[in-house]
């Protein structure tokens, strides 16, 4: 199972990893066009957090034993099957927030801009590596396989 290791020490605040994660979710690599020419974008699944001068990216950490997915009561997250990843089937997803409660990293949020549904990073499953990964200058952020 693959997941982002992130290195604070090399992270300078920058937020590409932010702005890499909407233009993915967005289906395009041109950073400049999203920011310009698309309204309504949706919120990244990954927040640079920053405290006393320490800067990090926050998100989801795809846990052994999710306590995201235990609060779900409607099945709406789940772990997929091939990737081990948590992920959110937003067509069941009733906007009860217990999921965004129940996490302890604060890396599930609610989509208050569209849907009104959980959202989380998903790895990018879609795409291959993750948007964020690709797009962090300093290798803050590193695609890495764990053992189970």
């Amino acid at each position: 199972m693959k997941r982002i290791l992130i290195r604070e020490e090399y992270c300078m605040g920058c937020k590409l990893c932010e702005i890499n994660c909407v233009a993915a979710q967005v289906g395009t690599e041109n950073l400049i066009k999203v920011y310009r020419y698309i309204p309504d974008l949706p919120e990244p699944n990954v927040i640079v957090e920053e405290h006393d001068y320490i800067t990090f990216a926050l998100q989801c950490r795809n846990c052994d034993d999710p306590s995201c997915l235990k609060a779900c009561m409607t099945g709406a997250m789940y772990r997929d099957k091939q990737t081990g990843a948590i992920k959110v089937n937003q067509e069941k997803c009733v906007g009860c927030w217990m999921c965004v409660m129940a996490c302890p990293f604060g890396a599930v949020r609610r989509d208050t801009k569209k849907k009104k549904v959980a959202s989380k990073c998903d790895l990018c499953t879609d795409r291959g590596n993750p948007a964020c990964v690709e797009g962090c200058p300093n290798e803050a952020l590193v695609l890495v396989e764990v053992r189970e």
